[in-house]
């Protein structure tokens, strides 16, 4: 199995009653709210929290792309990881370099996501893992202005240019409906002959047929917790893989998990507690619900789903008030002592079938200190038995960068 080390970057200073008064997202009042020596250093310790990682012996790095939002401030992460890119590669730490996030469906600049993509891939020497979501809602459709019914039609038509960017030998023009290039002809290319695709995704069917059909990773998102969304949405995704003839190899999934780790089960929940209840209360749980999912936003395979099931958005309704003891329960976060966090990984991972896991490090007001000794415990006393997992089966990982060692 691969772990990576993943953040989104909260402002991490928030008032105790934002979620009663605020939005996370879109309208959120930053001159209020925001103190400029904290975003600075918030920005530092991002960077800082990462290369520990990487030094800690994680696989590899991930992030993700958010635009106006209070609970994730990196709009374009691309900047961030081209500094990662670059420290690791300097330091010799042969992590994967893993934007989760450049989110297609928004983008009226694919080209731009291509380039910027390749140069990673470049400064890090092939270790770059591409993240090609569709984007949410509240990100496309009013952050970016694009209409709802436009989303999923734009990040098809940007991935096929993308792709092609970055295979074709010629020189080629390209006449879409929302790109027009006369010429296209990138500089550089990556340095991968093609890098490994990771699709995040929630589980709509459609989507994830498209997933498959690629031969992407299909990175699952579950902010509710895998008790209440795994084995629905990693059934239907198995059963799917298997129908299209793919092959049930691990690798082929990575999976999402909120972990935090104190020495004993006790400090974890005393020490976390306040810090996991305000990340979903001021993040996923301050996002109105309309900005999930304008109309025209989702296919109507989407719709249908959420008709029959819609326990994923009444969890998301109740988060603004939710409860730590909730969000533990449920495994959104799974706190507790090295043994306690790693008994439940591990079984997440053999239950699903689960090849990567991307472990979420930091939360909401997480101090720098508290995210750093994270990162420790996870690395010393967690992530080596993650490792193990699948080693004594002979599955290829087609999804893994090749600059990196396999």
């Amino acid at each position: 199995m691969k772990v990576l080390s993943f953040q989104q970057m909260p402002y991490r200073n928030l008032p105790s009653d934002f979620a009663q008064k605020h939005n996370s997202v879109v309208d959120t009042p930053y001159n209020e709210l925001v103190k400029a020596s904290e975003m600075h250093e918030y920005h530092v310790n991002f960077l800082d929290e990462m290369m520990h990682a990487a030094r800690s012996g994680f696989d590899g790095l991930a992030t993700t792309e958010h635009g106006q939002a209070a609970y994730d401030i990196l709009p374009n992460p691309n900047l961030q990881m081209a500094a990662l890119a670059y420290s690791t590669q300097v330091e010799k730490l042969d992590v994967a370099i893993c934007n989760v996030g450049r989110s297609l469906g928004k983008s009226k600049e694919a080209l731009r996501i291509a380039e910027e993509y390749a140069v990673l891939d470049q400064i890090s020497g092939g270790r770059l893992i591409a993240g090609f979501p569709v984007a949410l809602s509240f990100d496309a459709n009013q952050n970016n202005g694009v209409p709802p019914i436009e989303t999923r039609a734009r990040f098809a038509e940007n991935r096929d240019l993308i792709e092609k960017a970055w295979s074709s030998k010629e020189v080629f023009a390209f006449n879409g409906k929302f790109n027009k290039h006369p010429y296209v002809n990138i500089w550089p290319r990556p340095a991968q002959e093609r890098p490994p695709v990771w699709a995040p995704a929630i589980g709509n069917p459609v989507t994830m047929g498209n997933i498959i059909d690629a031969d992407d990773a299909f990175l699952y998102l579950s902010w509710f917790g895998p008790k209440l969304t795994g084995q629905r949405i990693f059934d239907r995704y198995w059963d799917m893989v298997e129908e299209r003839g793919k092959e049930r190899n691990p690798n082929r999934l990575s999976f999402v998990q909120c972990v935090a780790v104190g020495e004993t089960d006790e400090e974890a929940h005393r020490l976390y507690k306040p810090h996991v209840e305000a990340a979903f209360r001021n993040g996923l749980g301050s996002i109105p619900i309309q900005g999930l999912g304008l109309p025209g936003y989702m296919d109507i395979k989407g719709v249908e789903h959420i008709v029959k099931d819609p326990g994923d958005f009444g969890l998301v309704m109740k988060m603004r008030d939710i409860k730590y003891e909730e969000l533990v329960d449920s495994q959104a976060c799974i706190v507790g002592g090295p043994e306690t966090v790693k008994e439940q990984l591990i079984e997440l991972a053999k239950n699903f079938g689960i090849g990567n896991m991307v472990l979420m490090v930091q939360h909401g007001s997480m101090s720098h200190e508290l995210t750093m000794k994270n990162i420790t415990l996870l690395a010393e006393k967690v992530v080596p038995d993650l490792k193990k997992i699948w080693a004594d089966e002979d599955w290829d990982h087609n999804w893994w960068p090749t600059g990196v060692a396999s």
